[in-house]
């Protein structure tokens, strides 16, 4: 049975990550009997800038369709949608290089797949078999930056929202924002709308039952 991809999308800090968890987490526990997970972020595929210096490396536009390694991503998802397992690319983000470690990732009945631009290249829409798009609140989703670049990356508040104001919300009005339209589904709050990850996971079994009938 071919897998059925389920791409997630939303700015950063709006709470996609935690929706894709949730749904990946919930869906062998749902009424699809035995039905298997594949998690897929793609957050490790950015471009591999090993030639620049880290100076040269902070000032990159890293929201940017530009900055992610496209082919790989969508040879990898078309890999997937085979049933053929992938080693994705893991990413150092204190660094701002690609590790030198894969993480292997075999196929399986549901794929789920998240990313800030995941919506912004036509051939990675055309892969999905639902689309979500997380929504949240402007205010909410630099504060949840913050925490998250501060603590996971080690970045300091200064470098945080200089990048913030030059290119992360830049990037999002021009690119994340209006990619919004090719969603089948529009959740807004994120992670704790727990009704709408609900209407989703139905979906998602729906269409499970339906390949599998």
């Amino acid at each position: 049975m071919k897998p059925l991809i389920i791409g997630i999308a939303g700015g950063t800090g709006s709470g996609k990550t935690t929706v894709a968890r949730k749904i990946a987490e919930s869906l062998p526990d749902s009424s699809v009997p035995n039905a298997s997970v594949a998690f897929l972020d793609m957050d490790g595929y950015y471009r591999n800038f090993a030639h620049l210096e880290m100076d040269e490396r902070r000032k990159i536009n890293w929201d940017h369709p530009e900055a992610f390694d496209f082919d790989l991503f969508v040879s990898h998802l078309e890999q997937l949608g085979r049933g053929e397992p992938v080693d994705k690319p893991v990413y150092d983000f204190s660094t701002h290089l690609r590790s030198p470690k894969t993480e292997h990732i075999t196929s399986a009945d549901v794929v789920v797949v998240d990313g800030i631009l995941l919506f912004v290249d036509e051939r990675v829409r055309a892969l999905c078999d639902v689309k979500v798009f997380v929504d949240a609140d402007p205010d909410i989703r630099l504060v949840r930056r913050i925490q998250r670049d501060m603590s996971d990356r080690d970045r300091p508040l200064e470098e945080i929202l200089q990048q913030y104001l030059t290119t992360v919300r830049p990037m999002h009005q021009q690119f994340v924002e209006p990619s919004k339209r090719y969603a089948d589904i529009i959740l807004p709050r994120g992670g704790q709308n727990a009704v709408a990850i609900e209407m989703i996971l139905t979906t998602i079994q729906r269409r499970l039952n339906a390949r599998r009938a």
